[in-house]
């Protein structure tokens, strides 16, 4: 029994030296294993803990009092790397580090950065102006470059968009901030779409205009305020050219669905009404003559 607690003491005494034996040495501060330890499992505990606080904020406060999840959204995002950095701080600062020797690793990280994170830090900030400026927020639908999509998350350096196919495309947050974005709900989750119609000459243009706007009235994804409208565009080549402009919330996501269905009703009403949709037409005129020969021999 005695020499079984002897093993044991000298098993934690031998622990306690592999433990303490220090790496390297900053300023008087000794960096030893049981330093590296701590600062790992504190960082991944302090990372873990914050998305959980960041979580706990936004559905069970911020829902409750903010109508816009992307607020949220954006301040649950805030307040999490604010717990990390200030996290990150009181972890070195426990385990004896001196803040002011961090100095040097700034100035080492800043030539880094200089040289070879130029990217890195664009999208850093890039995130940061998107956080506080908002002019994309979670939920919003855009179109940046050749994406069309909803934006599904905003981190620090990029952005989810989920396309209408259900596909995560990451976006880097500099794209938003150096170029053109479309964002479909900045101000207001209505739209205006326009869709061109066509029938033919011989067609009434007042009848033609009752039809389609009964069409839309009766379609559930058209707004009734602001109305639909039918406006008369032209004389085409072989129609003429109405575009129907109508306002939606529903359909913002699916354009090509809420134009299909739309085009689908208006030709059964022009069917039931007799309506004749064109089609390209060539006049084609014969111009007939007469030769005249004339005798040389004469």
């Amino acid at each position: 029994m005695e020499s079984f607690e002897t093993g044991i003491k000298d098993f934690w005494a031998k622990l306690n030296e592999l433990l303490n034996v220090v790496i390297f040495d900053i300023k008087g501060s000794d960096f030893t294993l049981l330093t590296l330890m701590f600062i790992i499992i504190s960082s991944i505990l302090l990372v873990f803990l914050s998305k959980r606080l960041s979580r706990i904020l936004v559905k069970r406060v911020l829902n409750r009092y903010i109508k816009d999840t992307g607020v949220s959204d954006s301040i649950g995002t805030i307040f999490r790397y604010s717990v990390i950095v200030i996290g990150f701080i009181t972890i070195f600062q426990s385990a004896g580090f001196d803040l002011s020797t961090l100095g040097l690793l700034a100035g080492a990280l800043g030539v880094g950065i200089g040289f070879g994170l130029q990217n890195v830090t664009n999208n850093f900030i890039s995130g940061i102006i998107i956080l506080f400026e908002r002019p994309i927020k979670v939920g919003d639908r855009i179109e940046v470059g050749d994406i069309n999509g909803d934006v599904h998350s905003i981190s620090m350096r990029s952005t989810t968009v989920i396309t209408n196919d259900n596909i995560s495309v990451i976006v880097p947050n500099s794209e938003f901030i150096n170029s053109q974005v479309i964002n479909w709900s900045h101000n207001d989750r209505r739209v205006r779409f326009k869709f061109p119609v066509g029938v033919s000459y011989n067609e009434d243009p007042e009848k033609v205009r009752a039809v389609v706007l009964e069409v839309a009235n009766n379609h559930p994804g058209v707004l009734t305020e602001p109305a639909p409208d039918l406006w008369f565009e032209g004389y085409g080549d072989s129609s003429l050219d109405f575009n129907l402009t109508v306002w939606t919330s529903s359909f913002i996501q699916r354009p090509g669905v809420f134009k299909s269905q739309l085009y689908y009703d208006i030709f059964k009403k022009f069917s039931e009404h007799n309506i004749e949709i064109p089609f390209p037409q060539r006049d084609l005129h014969l111009k007939s003559g007469w030769e005249k020969t004339t005798d040389l021999r004469k």
